[in-house]
């Protein structure tokens, strides 16, 4: 059970840590990059950018897996004192996750929705996304995601500590 227990808190920590840093990417690069260049570009790059995104390997082991992750460590480690540390780290977690579901995917899917950026009124497009409820919204996510990594590694600290 041990090994399981630390196992599953390791990955909890990694794919939290993974997810962490697309939404702090989105924040401090992708975004105000994007926000400099002329309409058809931003829709262009965002609705590329959107559909390379959803794939296996971030949807499914990053964006879902920490979360999974996060709860298979709770549950190996009810009687274990980073519990606390795991528990905040999932609840932060599961925010992101519901923000995402909530807010920028369905913006993603509307600029999306919008159409080919060479027969769609790209300015309208653009207005109609809102980047800045979208940049407001998925710095939230970041700085939430980036506590739960930390809340994370600090439960992976723990276990170590009570196992030496």
């Amino acid at each position: 059970m041990n090994g399981l227990r630390v196992a599953s808190l390791l990955a909890a920590t990694m794919t939290t840590g993974l997810v962490a840093g697309v939404y702090a990417i989105y924040a401090n690069a992708f975004m105000p990059g994007l926000a400099q260049t002329d309409d058809k570009t931003f829709v262009a790059a965002f609705q590329a950018v959107d559909r390379a995104i959803l794939n296996p390997l971030f949807l499914g082991l990053g964006f879902v897996g920490a979360l999974l992750f996060t709860l298979l460590a709770g549950l190996f480690s009810l009687k274990e004192n980073a519990l606390p540390w795991i528990a905040v780290a999932f609840v932060l977690y599961l925010v992101t996750m519901i923000l995402t579901v909530a807010v920028n995917v369905p913006l993603n899917d509307a600029l999306k929705a919008a159409g080919d950026p060479a027969t769609i009124d790209v300015a309208a497009a653009r207005a109609a996304f809102d980047e800045s409820r979208w940049r407001a919204f998925n710095l939230v996510r970041a700085v939430l995601a980036t506590i739960s990594f930390g809340f994370l590694g600090w439960a992976l600290y723990l276990t170590g500590r009570a196992a030496a």
